[in-house]
């Protein structure tokens, strides 16, 4: 797992946008699992005018989200299909053919969508990177504190915890859901390569459990300590009560340095 500590949402919104950048160039038909909510706002932004002005290309990307509302009607402004067209798919050369999200249409059975969605990742030759945020009470997606570390795609009830913190999302709370249907953990971990973004105080408990505390459902992003290929991007506040701070810091120094002497040569 590799800790990078920034200065702020910005820089971590920066760095982010390079790490998908690094795989787009390496490979142009990339698939990217995709989060939504506020962190990754700011590096969507930044892709949004690499396309636009840089000439990054998501022609042949096919994407999938971590998550969708269950009961949302269709075109629901708050669902995270209208929000990622809204912040990212209107504003780039993707084809919205390619992009996935676990939704369940009317009429469409809630139990079968999970397979089926992981059916589909799997045709398309598994999640090259999978980009994350985490929940103030440790869950990716919305895999809440104790659901299985080897869970699939499926329906799954979110907190109280979770539904407060976004209810300043729906004018009207009798139209927040309770239940949405998201990929599992086990899921997230099939991903070649997965980056985890964390800004903001509030994020700092859930941080520091999920890099240096056990593996444990009670803290589901901790099982990215499993992952052999983790970058967890914070900002100063995100990583404020971290115990290993000076040796993240130092390792992050010892890599920039070797990468350099490797670009000299």
């Amino acid at each position: 797992m590799d800790v990078i500590i920034l200065k702020d949402g910005d820089a971590v919104a920066a760095e982010g946008a390079v790490l998908l950048r690094q795989v787009l160039q390496r490979k142009a038909n990339a698939v990217f699992g995709l989060a939504s909510g506020r962190t990754p706002l700011a590096m969507y932004r930044r892709l949004v005018v690499d396309c636009r002005d840089a000439g990054l290309s998501f022609r042949e990307v096919t994407t999938f989200n971590l998550d969708e509302y269950l009961g949302l009607p269709p075109g629901d402004p708050q669902s995270y299909r209208a929000y990622m067209q809204r912040e990212l798919f209107d504003h780039i050369d993707i084809d919205v053919s390619n992009t996935f999200l676990p939704e369940c249409g009317a009429g469409a059975d809630p139990l079968e969508t999970g397979p089926a969605y992981e059916a589909l990742i799997r045709s398309r030759g598994g999640i090259d990177l999978q980009v994350l945020g985490i929940g103030r009470n440790g869950h990716i997606g919305f895999n809440e504190p104790t659901s299985s570390l080897r869970s699939r795609t499926r329906i799954k009830t979110l907190t109280r915890e979770t539904i407060a913190a976004n209810k300043q999302y729906f004018e009207d709370p009798a139209t927040q859901p309770q239940l949405a249907i998201t990929m599992g953990i086990a899921t997230i971990m099939d991903a070649g390569h997965i980056v985890l973004l964390a800004t903001g105080a509030d994020k700092a408990e859930a941080v520091r459990q999920s890099i240096e505390g056990p593996v444990s459902a009670m803290w589901p992003a901790s099982m990215l300590q499993l992952h052999e290929k983790v970058s967890v991007l914070l900002d100063e506040t995100a990583a404020s009560t971290l115990a290993l701070r000076d040796y993240y810091d130092w390792v992050a120094e010892q890599k920039r340095k070797l990468f350099e002497s490797l670009e000299e040569r």
